[in-house]
């Protein structure tokens, strides 16, 4: 069973520094002129770029932004770059998607059609809950339920299955590996995504204390700081580690390869492991993880930090777990 904690993380001097650098930036731009405050009669064009200011500060996922900032755009082509925020109503924006299908012959799917909606409620919601509009005309939009499937997660057999033949790999008498197992089991006890990984430097395992090693998940951009986060890993980990580093001996990144490098090490893994019902991958590793902890009774707060997600983010993936768990 998967054995990791979340651990109180204090900045590193890199993440400190980086900070540092941000406020002197600030403090360049502050010396411009600040943009005219939003008003009722701004421009949705105006507002559009304050919204995009506020996700910045909120901390909206990268995916996110542009998501939202793409919707926008073109909601700003249907409505007018100069268009009032006074001026929209409801029916403008229940025309909008109508719009996009027969004006743009854009044909998009139930889940695309449903963050449109979300982009709208969030965006107008933003602007009421401020107090630049005193009706929010998105409210009465009604939301379209588009579920992704539930995803394939590895039963407890297979995970044992699959660390064992990676562990066989790395004992190997003729041609010992041992990347295999030190990625698995990283992935099964962390949970971690691909790109977390593949930036994973040397130093983001700390084995200073050899029974109880930590993994360092950090984050360069302060608009990332909610990322940041330390997990605590099983005894294994260390002399997986110090094998690794003997057979590779990285210079920097832990993993000096590419991300697809990886992907390529599980798929064979699993393959070798006779795992034939889903194809063993970073995404699938990740909810394995995430139901063990769930299954074992990690606290659900605590297990949204443990996989870096937002309040917003775990809200469907929460219900997602409720329903693996309970399979």
């Amino acid at each position: 069973m998967s054995e990791s904690t979340v651990i109180p993380h204090e900045p590193s001097g890199a993440e400190t520094a980086g900070v540092a650098t941000s406020d002197s930036s600030a403090q360049t731009s502050a010396n411009a002129a600040p943009p005219p405050p939003l008003r009722a009669n701004s421009t949705l064009v105006e507002a559009v770029d304050a919204f995009h200011e506020y996700m910045l500060r909120k901390g909206f996922s990268e995916n996110t932004i542009k998501a939202f900032q793409n919707d926008l755009k073109f909601l700003t082509d249907y409505l007018g770059r100069d268009t009032k925020l006074y001026h929209v109503s409801t029916q403008h924006l229940d025309d909008f998607l109508p719009w996009l299908a027969e004006q743009r012959k854009m044909d998009f799917s139930a889940k695309t059609q449903a963050r449109r909606i979300t982009t709208m409620k969030v965006f107008f919601s933003w602007l009421h809950g401020v107090g630049i509009i005193g009706v929010d005309p998105a409210e009465p939009l009604v939301q379209i339920q588009a579920r992704t499937p539930l995803p394939t997660i590895l039963r407890d057999s297979d995970v044992r299955t699959l660390l064992l033949k990676a562990q066989d790999i790395s004992r190997d008498r003729q041609h010992p590996d041992a990347r295999p197992y030190l990625l698995v089991s990283l992935l099964v006890q962390t949970g971690i995504k691909k790109a977390e990984c593949a930036r994973l430097l040397i130093d983001d395992i700390d084995i200073s204390q050899p029974s109880s090693p930590v993994l360092l998940v950090r984050y360069r951009e302060e608009r990332y700081a909610h990322k940041n986060r330390a997990l605590g890993l099983t005894a294994t980990i260390t002399p997986a580690l110090q094998q690794y580093l003997a057979q590779y001996q990285p210079k920097d990144l832990l993993f000096d390869c590419t991300p697809r490098n990886l992907e390529y090490v599980l798929e064979e893994l699993g393959e070798l492991a006779g795992i034939r019902y889903v194809q063993v991958g970073f995404e699938t590793l990740r909810w394995t993880c995430a139901v063990r902890d769930f299954r074992n009774g990690m606290p659900e707060d605590q297990l949204r930090q443990k996989l870096g997600l937002s309040k917003i983010s775990w809200r469907e993936t929460s219900e997602k777990l409720h329903m693996l768990a309970g399979r």
